[in-house]
């Protein structure tokens, strides 16, 4: 099976930037699908960017400030977050529907989480 291992997060001061990494642990075909979540302490996950074959959209909170891409040489995804701000201390986690070899349809991944905080 696949997974997806995440790296990037760390301490930031508000205004910096950071970029998120999460590469699959094995070969892939490729993404139907790709998000980014994130989870505050004390409140509920939420959907930070997501990417499919048709369309981007983002949290109205980090529009303009953060960018779901993709390496295509090696199927990593990255989150791009600038201007940061304390409220966007979370633990961040990113998500897939993969095609994977001798599977019909994909398969649906969670990264393990990395912890970015925001602080002065």
């Amino acid at each position: 099976q696949v997974q997806l291992v995440e790296s990037g997060g760390g301490l930031v001061q508000p205004g910096g930037s950071l970029r998120l990494s999460c590469a699959p642990s094995r070969r892939i075909f490729g993404f139907d699908q790709m998000d980014w979540y994130r989870q505050a302490a004390g409140k509920e996950r939420e959907l930070v960017a997501i990417r499919t074959n048709t369309y981007t959209d983002y949290l109205d909170s980090v529009k303009g400030r953060f960018t779901i891409s993709r390496d295509n040489a090696n199927n990593t995804i990255y989150l791009q977050m600038n201007g940061l701000k304390p409220e966007d201390t979370a633990i961040y986690y990113c998500h897939a529907l993969v095609r994977v070899p001798g599977r019909s349809g994909n398969l649906e991944v969670w990264g393990q989480g990395t912890l970015v905080t925001v602080y002065s």
